[in-house]
């Protein structure tokens, strides 16, 4: 951690000429002539935006959706069989690195902002609100990877501080989530309560800082625990998560307002259910903000020539898709499981959500490779992709996903009645009826395969089974993955931190779950 600070402090934080969160154009930045008015504050806090696109890659999808029960994929990609430890961290180093990026990038910006003479203060309330957003949203991605980090709110802007951070050890994660609730709360109340499709460049705002609230109050109900491992304030947590939903469900109204396929499509961009999504964008034979997670979610291609050699067209699995065009290229492709495609949402029910989270087919026409398990499905497709740059936005937080936290807290406070009442909205949008009630463990599970089924494929899936405690009994009980199924262990719940990172930190940080089984 102590490398990445030197180089931030000599290079402070790159701010953008322009609002727009497209634009990378950057310059150099100091505290003293950054912060001069709205626009500069804002380009400070477009900077803040930059390590996400590093962080959701095809990589980070394996990671979240195909080391669990849903997914799984065949690559040579070594996250994917879980051949990771702190000597090869695999994936784990680019979180790493880019959230603390993330992190010092907010500390910076909040700081300037909060010290402005040039700014109102519904202004400076709007900013603090996008940058706290973000910079939650980093902690909640490192804790949900690495459980206990560093935490540390300072603006990184002295060797000294510099150096007394890099030595920090790890803080409990329960303690570095109710630290990001306490800012966002204060906050958040403050701004526009808005959609963040309805914020100008669909900027972070309230609904974000609600939504990181409820997700981080989630975790800590059931990881604030006693030296026995029992929860020993899950009520409060679930009610802090229940208060800051509420919110949102106040913003966003009723979700059959909002059709399914519309909103949960890669290509169609900043969509009104969307509470979060990564920005990207491909302009032919121009600047180019893209990732690469479509190169694994679009069936084989093989080209089509001409009789000169050209490239006229494709085929994709057997079956022309015109959509797609003929100029991607696509990557071993992670597939939905057995578990997934043969019992949580099957090819023959009623669910709507099969057809875009799956593909058996297209326009009535099969797929060759679809024996027992189907393609990811046309969700994740970026219409003519050119080689692997996928121009497509990520869904990331949506409401739909709020609705069923709601469910889920409401069942883990004894109100079966408004867990029903929240599960049955994504069931019904989904078009496969309510819920009948029979017990109260029936229930848990339906609101469980609930969320695998509405958010398939949306970088949460891990996350979910661990906040849970069950990822490792899931994953050597579905998974379909042989080498992973078995290289499976309880340290595996989280990525550990780099062993140099332990080595900058003058061994403050150690990797002790992970030594328990010799890595």
């Amino acid at each position: 951690m102590k490398k990445i600070f030197a180089i931030l402090l000599l290079a402070t934080v790159c701010s953008f000429q322009a609002c727009s969160l497209k634009e990378d154009t950057s310059s150099l930045s100091t505290p003293d002539n950054s912060f001069r008015n709205n626009a500069e504050c804002q380009a400070i806090v477009n900077g803040c935006y930059i390590p996400l696109k590093s962080i959701y890659t095809y990589t980070y999808m394996i990671v979240t959706e195909c080391q669990t029960d849903i997914s799984r994929i065949y690559s040579g990609t070594l996250d994917c069989k879980l051949d990771i430890s702190p000597a090869l961290p695999r994936f784990g180093a680019t979180v790493w690195t880019q959230g603390y990026q993330g992190v010092q990038r907010c500390n910076f910006a909040i700081q300037g902002i909060e010290q402005s003479q040039g700014i109102s203060e519904s202004q400076r309330n709007q900013l603090l609100c996008e940058a706290k957003a973000l910079r939650a949203f980093y902690y909640y991605t490192l804790t949900c990877m690495f459980g206990n980090v560093p935490f540390y709110f300072d603006d990184v802007n002295t060797y000294e501080v510099m150096d007394r951070i890099a030595t920090l050890p790890r803080m409990s994660a329960v303690e570095t989530r109710k630290k990001c609730i306490e800012d966002l709360a204060g906050i958040a109340p403050k701004v526009a309560q808005t959609r963040t499709s309805d914020n100008a460049g669909a900027r972070l705002g309230a609904a974000a800082a609600w939504m990181l609230i409820a997700k981080m109050a989630m975790w800590n109900a059931t990881k604030d625990v006693d030296d026995a491992g029992r929860p020993v304030r899950a009520e409060f947590w679930y009610t802090t998560a229940v208060e800051a939903l509420q919110h949102l469900e106040t913003i966003y109204g009723d979700l059959s307002n909002y059709d399914y396929g519309e909103n949960v499509c890669f290509r169609n961009k900043n969509t009104p259910e969307s509470i979060m999504e990564i920005q990207h964008v491909y302009v032919q034979g121009g600047l180019a903000y893209t990732s690469n997670v479509a190169a694994i979610c679009t069936p084989t291609c093989k080209k089509i020539t001409n009789s000169e050699g050209t490239v006229v067209g494709a085929t994709f699995d057997g079956v022309e898709i015109p959509e797609l065009g003929y100029e991607c290229t696509v990557w071993t492709a992670m597939r939905p499981n057995t578990y997934f495609s043969q019992g949580l949402q099957t090819k023959l029910g009623r669910d709507i959500r099969k057809n875009f989270n799956m593909a058996w087919e297209y326009n009535g026409q099969p797929f060759s490779d679809v024996n027992t398990t189907p393609w990811p499905g046309p969700k994740f497709w970026c219409p003519n992709m050119v080689t692997t740059q996928d121009g497509n936005n990520y869904k990331i937080l949506r409401y739909a996903d709020a609705l069923l936290m709601l469910s889920e807290c409401w069942f883990y406070l004894g109100d079966n009645d408004k867990a029903l009442h929240y599960l049955n909205m994504t069931r019904n949008r989904a078009q496969i009826g309510d819920y009948v009630y029979r017990t109260q463990a029936r229930l848990e599970d339906e609101i469980r395969s609930e969320r695998a089924r509405e958010l398939y494929g949306e970088f949460q899936r891990k996350f979910d089974l661990v906040r849970w405690g069950i990822w490792l009994t899931a994953v050597q009980e579905n998974s379909d993955y042989t080498a992973m199924r078995e290289a499976a262990l309880p340290c595996h719940e989280y990525y550990p931190i780099p062993d140099k990172e332990v080595t900058y930190s003058k061994n403050n940080l150690d990797n002790n779950e992970y030594k328990k089984y010799g890595l």
